[in-house]
């Protein structure tokens, strides 16, 4: 009874928002998608900003001391103030949408004027994002992504919510009170140790934990719907990756593929 009752409580916060989330085992090539959409970023963009800035210099070999410590404070605690560092030592909107480009991110578009959090995406490139980040062999691997993926897996443990509740180890989740509405933006993006792929993106939220409910439970199912372990019961606190299309949170089962 308990637990059909938090399932519950789950499927009625998801039917308040909007929400897409995939996750893909990129050694196999298993899949599963639900919903899709542009979903604005967050602080899941720190991600980006990292991963722009190892672009731009060749691999953390290259890149100095402080920038070592505004990427790292960006990922691991959720730093603002180090991300806009970051958001201009990398160019900008222009230079970030550069990054885009060269990762293969078609889908993705960098927010502008100082704005990086209101970046847009889809749940497809989140998963693309993550290819870059974690797969080995994979065809546009980014300089210095273990070291990214490092500081993925240190997050602060107040910020280990979201995806870990599907079994992640390595993620970054974003959430965001939209000024015109009061309503929530939140994401989480991550990797599990057996090399799955987890993103959801979501946003309509009425308070921070109405959202982070819904996206545990959207990543727990999809991971749960490519035959993997579905992780811990995740954290409960405040705050899915990535299918190209689809539609709100309320679209149905998932899509499962093997490609």
């Amino acid at each position: 009874m308990e637990r059909r009752g938090r399932l519950a409580v789950a499927a009625e916060a998801e039917r308040r928002g909007r929400l897409a989330v995939a996750a893909v085992v990129p050694r196999t090539g298993a899949a599963a998608v639900r919903g899709g959409g542009r979903f604005v970023t967050a602080s899941t963009v720190k991600v980006d900003l990292v991963a722009a800035l190892l672009l731009r210099a060749g691999g953390v070999e290259r890149l100095t001391g402080a920038e070592r410590e505004s990427a790292r404070a960006a990922i691991v605690r959720s730093d603002n103030a180090s991300a806009s560092e970051l958001y201009e030592r990398v160019g900008g909107a222009d230079g970030l949408d550069a990054a885009y480009r060269a990762l293969g991110l078609p889908e993705t578009t960098a927010g502008r004027d100082g704005y990086w959090g209101l970046t847009t995406t889809t749940a497809g490139d989140r998963v693309r994002l993550l290819r870059r980040i974690f797969t080995a062999g994979d065809p546009r691997a980014l300089p210095g992504r273990a070291w990214l993926a490092g500081l993925m897996r240190e997050v602060v443990p107040a910020q280990v919510w979201g995806v870990s509740a599907a079994g992640a180890t390595a993620l970054k989740n974003g959430w965001l009170p939209r000024t015109a509405t009061g309503l929530w933006v939140v994401d989480s993006l991550g990797a599990r140790p057996d090399g799955t792929l987890v993103a959801v993106l979501s946003d309509g939220w009425p308070d921070l934990a109405a959202g982070v409910s819904a996206v545990e439970a959207a990543a727990r199912r999809a991971v749960a719907a490519i035959g993997g372990p579905s992780g811990s019961g995740g954290s409960g606190e405040g705050g899915g990756a990535a299918g190209p299309e689809g539609g709100g949170a309320d679209s149905g089962a998932f899509g499962s593929t093997a490609r």
